[in-house]
């Protein structure tokens, strides 16, 4: 009789073990209920806010001048950010956005008796806009930066993180206002949805794994584990 009584109570644990418990809403996540599709984003969910695109040494842009053709080229920065024009002379490029650098178009046109000159520049590539991402990735090197470009976005462009690669060792090196700056991102974190994906803009360094920044960050880490958000920090 004790063995039948055994195995009906473990007939009985083992039916509640198969059953499903239904997911609910916490502080960190909101179960949308009697709903199984995930919904389409709508317009302004695909657009990104708006970033200027700056022009740098040895970017190629397209300058037109209407209606003289003569004018009208494609052309490269030079190294040190300039560009050379018939009429317009030499002109700063570098730092200014394609609207900027044909207001400046047509400001040297108009000292050089130009009527009215209308000027439009587009960048056509730019190598000066990029992120570098070093460290434990499958394709380090260096990756043009877009209005869109985030850092899970930058680890995909490097093909991901390496095999053994560890997902809280994660640096973004920045200079603000002349001041080296850095922040300390757990990957998974982000992944998991517990803090936003940070934005990347053109010439962060993204490290990827163990490095002398990372093991800055390592007392304070050992006391608030990256759950609440990333750690930032100005380097000395």
């Amino acid at each position: 009789m004790r063995s039948i009584c055994i195995v009906l109570l473990l007939a009985v644990s083992v039916s509640a073990c198969g059953k499903k418990i239904p997911l609910e809403s916490s502080s960190r996540l909101t179960v949308v209920k009697d709903s199984g599709v995930l919904p389409a984003p709508n317009r302004d969910d695909l657009t990104a806010d708006d970033r200027p695109a700056l022009i740098g040494p040895l970017d190629t842009i397209q300058v037109d001048v209407f209606n003289i053709a003569d004018l009208s080229r494609e052309m490269q920065v030079d190294a040190s950010g300039r560009i050379s024009m018939p009429l317009a002379g030499t002109i700063d490029a570098r730092g200014k956005t394609a609207g900027e650098l044909a207001t400046a178009v047509e400001a040297a046109l108009r000292k050089r008796y130009v009527r009215n000159p209308e000027v439009t520049v587009n960048i056509k590539s730019s190598v000066s806009q990029v992120v570098t991402i070093n460290g434990q990735v499958i394709e380090p090197g260096l990756y043009p930066v877009t209005n869109q470009m985030t850092l899970m976005r930058a680890i995909a462009s490097a093909k991901g993180m390496s095999e053994f690669a560890s997902q809280d060792d994660v640096v973004i090196l920045r200079t603000v206002n002349g001041r080296k700056m850095a922040g300390l991102y757990n990957v998974e974190a982000i992944q998991r949805g517990v803090y936003d994906d940070p934005a990347v803009y053109a010439n962060d360094v993204i490290v990827v794994g163990d490095s002398p920044q990372r093991r800055m960050f390592r007392n304070f880490v050992a006391l608030s584990p990256l759950l609440a958000g990333p750690l930032i920090a100005i380097l000395q």
